[in-house]
């Protein structure tokens, strides 16, 4: 059997990105119990520009952004980590961190238009099949068990906000993934976003920061959400769209908020009932029926290879 090694290689980056990311839901709900929701995501971006930056001058992998390229860039840091940390952190505060997660994994739901009308992307028919079941399934972790949304209105419209910025982000990012490494614009982007988010935490957070005790309990989760959800997840996701494409990278954010279920369960003992059980398991369905069409094109290509040896 003949295996795509650099195939492999990328959804296995991608899957350790999505649970990453999984975990960072509730990373921010502990933190949620001590800090505003601006403190948290300016801290974060804090600690993931200094150790970017410190791996950066240790590596020598830090190169200059071309002078035209900056308006996007600030562009691009404006969507994500600006309004995309303002409506996920805020909105967390108002929903279950498994919700939070399921309505993140609505991006790919969005992402295929916004590809299509600015990149040309298009997308075979199991991947669009694909998308709308998990969809479909993303929706049933929204219901209790009397399927009737349980969901808080401003967290949702908050989480929408944070879809549509990641969306943005996605976009942008297949430009400038093509002329940058993938280090480079993680470093740069947090940097800008921690510009941006400074004058809001100095407005509405200072005064509350500086009246909770730092502790050990409180380092944890946040240097885990700055090093492995603010720098090691997106290096791995942008390494994934500029293999996989747009559209086949965001599709798999669909397995958040199964990591997400599992460690809020486990860890915060949040309780999910049949239906966001059948929920998880229709996203994990549509998951793989969207991912299945680069598998037989794969395999064609395989039995293609075998029939002209054999000629």
């Amino acid at each position: 059997m003949i295996i795509n090694k650099k195939l492999l290689y990328t959804y296995m980056a991608m899957i350790l990105a999505m649970f990453f990311w999984g975990f960072s839901f509730i990373w921010s709900k502990i933190l949620l119990e001590l800090y505003k929701p601006v403190t948290i995501v300016f801290l974060r971006l804090l600690i993931s520009v200094f150790f970017l930056f410190v791996t950066g001058y240790i590596f020598k992998k830090l190169k200059p952004i071309a002078k035209k390229d900056w308006p996007k860039l600030f562009l691009l840091s404006f969507f994500q980590p600006f309004l995309y940390f303002i409506g996920e952190t805020i909105g967390l505060k108002y929903v279950s961190s498994t919700t939070a997660s399921v309505l993140i994994a609505t991006i790919p739901l969005f992402t295929p238009i916004a590809a299509y009308y600015f990149l040309k992307e298009k997308m075979p028919l199991l991947n669009i099949a694909g998308i709308i079941i998990s969809v479909f399934g993303v929706t049933l972790v929204l219901f209790n068990d009397n399927f009737e949304i349980s969901a808080n209105m401003d967290g949702l419209l908050l989480m929408l906000l944070a879809v549509f910025s990641a969306v943005a982000y996605s976009i942008l990012t297949v430009d400038l993934a093509a002329k940058y490494n993938v280090f480079n614009l993680i470093t740069y982007q947090n940097a800008i976003g921690l510009v941006y988010f400074l004058p809001v935490f100095l407005y509405f957070d200072y005064e509350h920061f500086i009246l909770i005790e730092f502790t050990w309990e409180i380092a944890k989760p946040l240097f885990a959400l700055a090093i492995f959800a603010s720098s090691l997840a997106f290096m791995l996701f942008i390494y994934g769209i500029q293999v996989l494409g747009v559209t086949k990278a965001n599709t798999i954010s669909n397995i958040i908020p199964v990591f997400t279920a599992v460690f809020a369960w486990y860890i915060l003992d949040e309780k999910l009932n049949w239906v966001n059980v059948l929920g998880i398991l229709v996203v994990l369905s549509g998951l793989s029926l969207s991912q299945l069409n680069k598998a037989i094109h794969l395999k064609n290509i395989i039995i293609f290879r075998k029939i002209i040896q054999k000629k």
